[in-house]
């Protein structure tokens, strides 16, 4: 258990990094991979209370990085709902 959510949130962000590769104007999908990492952040609270928090550090790091994740594609949600450049 201890390796896995540490994987999960490499996972998502290597799942999520295409959506930056290119210019994007259909949004419905990274807002779904965003719900997707805000459903991931409740797995891992649960996880960690499961593990009564005791998981070196190592979750907190998770939740920290899927936190990230998490804003930088509410960040880029917004921009290209509210992107005017031609496509």
């Amino acid at each position: 258990m201890k390796k896995i959510l540490p994987l999960i949130a490499v996972g998502l962000i290597f799942a999520a990094s295409p959506a930056y590769a290119d210019k994007v104007r259909d949004w419905h999908d990274l807002e779904k991979v965003h719900s997707e990492v805000a459903h991931a952040l409740e797995h891992m609270h649960r996880a960690q209370a499961a593990n009564h928090y005791d998981m070196g550090g190592h979750a907190a790091k998770a939740e920290a990085d899927l936190r990230n994740v998490e804003a930088e594609l509410r960040e880029a949600v917004e921009f290209v709902k509210h992107d005017k450049t031609p496509q």
